[in-house]
């Protein structure tokens, strides 16, 4: 089995799978609701892919759940690839400095 695309993406797909399995649903009925392919759902369960916002509204939708649920704790620093963390501060910090 593929590793996980990330910690987030891991922990979305863990929590979605629990309120799909909690619903008695399939990975089948979850696809047909969402009108998506159900190889997406199981790489989203699996923590293959990182869903996008519409994905993960229309998976919620699906099931009748608050998509916060699943995305609630999640951190920057759980998306591998980052090596300097930027934040706005330091962002509005550079834009003045190249202003002179």
């Amino acid at each position: 089995m593929a590793e996980p695309h990330s910690e987030a993406a891991r922990l979305v797909g863990e929590r979605m799978r629990d309120t799909r399995q909690r619903l008695g649903l399939s990975q089948e009925d979850v696809a047909e609701l969402a009108e998506m392919h159900v190889t997406n759902v199981g790489k989203i369960e699996r923590g293959q892919t990182n869903p996008s916002l519409s994905t993960i509204v229309a998976l919620a939708g699906a099931m009748n759940a608050d998509p916060g649920q699943w995305v609630t704790g999640l951190t920057p620093d759980m998306i591998p690839g980052r090596t300097h963390k930027f934040t706005a501060a330091d962002l509005i910090r550079e834009q003045k400095r190249r202003q002179g």
